[in-house]
């Protein structure tokens, strides 16, 4: 069983809620956008389209995700997916930087 964080101050737990959901989420969904729009075999111009139709949907899920799921430890840990989306999502970029 998880626990979750309570410390007894229900407004901790909705301002940590609110910010997982709001920077986490954003965090997250810009990174899967970014990947998904790498790894989709399309035209650039479609992938792009796609993923960032996705990413609406990817956003909601993670926001509703967060409030409803018990363990804040759990959603913490979800965004360690975070760096690698990221690395996918933006190599060439990196590497034109560095290159």
């Amino acid at each position: 069983m998880s626990r979750s964080i309570s410390l007894g101050r229900p407004w901790l737990d909705i301002t940590l809620r609110s910010s997982l959901a709001i920077v986490g989420g954003y965090a997250l969904t810009y990174c899967f956008t970014a990947a998904l729009a790498r790894l989709l075999p399309l035209d650039r111009f479609d992938a792009t389209l796609v993923a960032s139709l996705v990413s609406f949907i990817i956003y909601l899920a993670f926001i509703l995700w967060v409030f409803a799921t018990h363990s804040l430890r759990r959603v913490a840990t979800s965004l360690l997916v975070i760096p690698p989306l990221a690395l996918i999502g933006f190599w060439p970029q990196l590497l034109e930087r560095l290159g």
